[in-house]
């Protein structure tokens, strides 16, 4: 259905109520949020704290918009909780004529991105586009498609039917996300567990190699050197992955002091510092290079699985372990002591491949549904913009 539009004069009339604080009086104070999120409690502002006294009284139902930012979208109406409150002169309010425009409608269409274009187009001031100003009589040139109440109540009834679906979606979306990952952790820990309880468990420090043994890598690693040896730093440890897009480059003869720690490949490496926990099998790109002193190095022997070992390390029992056992104050860390004295099942090595098999597939899931999840948010955050503009070109 095609409409009418009208100025917002048609609809709208200035009723500014200003007030004069008293020196002692505090003052609930309105603050606007950007695209059409509307009005909200900025803050209780004691009276000594308030330099400027001249204030305006709101009411429930009135329209409010901010001039400075207008072409941000800072419109709304006023709801009955926020009634009584007080704005500055930065922000206008206005009557609505309800026998001409709903106010669920006109709320609504506030969060139409053509609406922000108009008060952009109007608005005036600097060059710098922050500076922007809607004045109150170019507030009121701005225009709003206005079928009769009837089709608007129906728009109304339709927007917010979809609204609420939406917002289902988003809260089923949340649920399932937020439990894959303890589903995740609760298996990891299940599995775990039973692998000690049948095959028993050896403190990590006897797992390692004897010559290199556990140990934290580069102290003090010095500015970035060009052509330096690559070197990960505790940021560059994610659960179960390395990330390699910025990994710093230290000075050779910095780096040669720190041989113990020079990695080969397939070693555990274990966040001590900075991020307490994370852990992930070095990948063969880093071969030749180290680490700093936030991570630890655990080379493991050869029946032992690196990504056995490191799910074991990741599983709830072994991290509770790890935080039980932080030491220091301002500088808080995983003593070396206590991660050689960390126990790990240690089954066949056929077990031990079974087991990061089945471990893998489930990360893997967990994975594609977070991804999946990602995709969904995006379609989600999508819908209401797309409702909306068929709403407002009578397409709904």
């Amino acid at each position: 259905m095609t409409a009418e539009h009208l100025p917002f004069r048609e609809f709208l009339t200035p009723n500014q109520r200003p007030y004069l604080l008293a020196a002692d009086e505090d003052a609930n104070l309105v603050g606007m949020r950007l695209y059409g999120e509307g009005p909200f409690h900025r803050e209780f502002k004691l009276a000594i704290n308030i330099q400027k006294k001249t204030h305006f009284v709101i009411r429930s139902g009135d329209v409010i918009y901010n001039k400075l930012f207008a072409w941000k979208g800072t419109f709304g109406i006023v709801p009955p909780e926020l009634d009584g409150m007080f704005v500055s002169d930065k922000f206008p309010t206005y009557s609505l004529d309800v026998e001409k425009v709903d106010p669920g409608y006109l709320r609504w269409y506030f969060r139409t991105p053509g609406v922000w274009e108009q008060a952009k187009a109007l608005s005036t001031g600097s060059a710098a586009i922050s500076k922007l100003t809607l004045n109150p009589p170019l507030f009121l040139s701005l225009t709003a498609p206005v079928p009769p109440l009837c089709e608007q109540r129906r728009i109304v009834a339709k927007i917010e039917q979809l609204a609420s679906k939406i917002a289902e979606a988003r809260k089923l979306r949340q649920i399932v996300g937020e439990s894959a990952e303890p589903l995740l952790l609760s298996a990891l820990d299940r599995i775990v567990v039973r692998a000690g309880s049948d095959f028993g468990v050896q403190p990590l420090g006897t797992l390692v190699e004897a010559e290199r043994g556990i140990s934290y890598g580069v102290v003090l690693t010095g500015a970035e050197f060009e052509g330096g040896v690559p070197t990960l730093r505790a940021g560059d440890i994610q659960r179960f992955r390395v990330l390699l897009g910025k990994v710093k480059r230290v000075d050779p003869t910095i780096e040669a002091k720190y041989a113990r720690t020079r990695l080969r490949g397939r070693e555990l490496l274990l966040r001590i510092r900075g991020g307490l926990g994370e852990i992930a099998v070095c990948p063969a790109e880093m071969h030749d290079g180290n680490v700093s002193r936030e991570i630890a190095v655990i080379p493991l022997l050869p029946h032992v699985v690196p990504e056995f070992a490191m799910y074991a390390i990741a599983a709830p029992t072994s991290q509770d372990f790890l935080i039980r056992h932080l030491r220091g104050t301002s500088y808080i860390g995983i003593n070396l002591q206590d991660v050689r004295r960390l126990a790990i099942p240690l089954p066949p090595l056929p077990e031990q491949r079974r087991i990061v098999a089945y471990l893998d597939d489930l990360q893997a899931k967990v994975d594609q549904l977070k991804t999946l999840q990602a995709q969904t948010a995006a379609e989600l955050d999508a819908l209401l913009p797309s409702i909306l503009d068929r709403a407002f070109r009578g397409e709904l």
